[in-house]
């Protein structure tokens, strides 16, 4: 079995947009902006054997308020930029009631079963409630990255930290 970590995109790797305590996905492939030390704290979990999976929900799909092919290139983009081995995505809105939209852990569970991962044994990395109630309800791990947004976690994570630099030492052992 292998170990992963699970990483949330916006707010995780990518720069969010906060407006009025809520953070929001750039919507525009000129927008998508790398947070500091995730270069850096990717290729170091990448170097140590870890699976790096990116798990996201994207409802501007559902919305179409997101053109699909915009997040495709941006998709395309995070791949150029760091050493991810998947990236898992929900487009859907809570109305769908789906099964991979965060805070359900459907896109953990679908990368655990066909990639062989022991959930028990990985880390899911994430800015928002719905990323640490997922990454409990699939055993992992969790470590929530605390920008301070108005809202509260429905579950208590394993580890709070201020960036993903912080996140990696943790998964680490540093």
């Amino acid at each position: 079995m292998r170990r992963a970590v699970f990483l949330d995109r916006d707010g995780v790797l990518t720069r969010s947009e906060v407006r009025d305590g809520k953070p929001y996905a750039p919507r525009r492939l000129e927008d998508l902006e790398l947070l500091p030390g995730v270069a850096e704290t990717t290729r170091a979990l990448r170097d140590a054997g870890w699976l790096r999976i990116v798990v996201t929900n994207q409802p501007d799909i559902a919305t179409g308020d997101l053109d699909p092919a915009v997040l495709t290139a941006m998709h395309d983009q995070l791949c150029a930029w760091l050493p991810l081995d998947d990236i898992r995505t929900c487009c859907h809105t809570d109305a769908d009631a789906c099964n991979c939209r965060k805070p359900k852990p459907g896109l953990l569970l679908g990368a655990a079963r066909e990639l062989g991962i022991d959930l028990r044994a990985s880390f899911m990395v994430g800015d928002r409630w719905r990323d640490v109630s997922a990454g409990k309800a699939a055993g992992c791990r969790t470590i929530f990255l605390d920008y301070g947004y108005a809202e509260e976690l429905r579950d208590a994570p394993d580890f709070n930290v201020n960036s993903l630099a912080e996140a990696g030492r943790i998964i680490l052992g540093k």
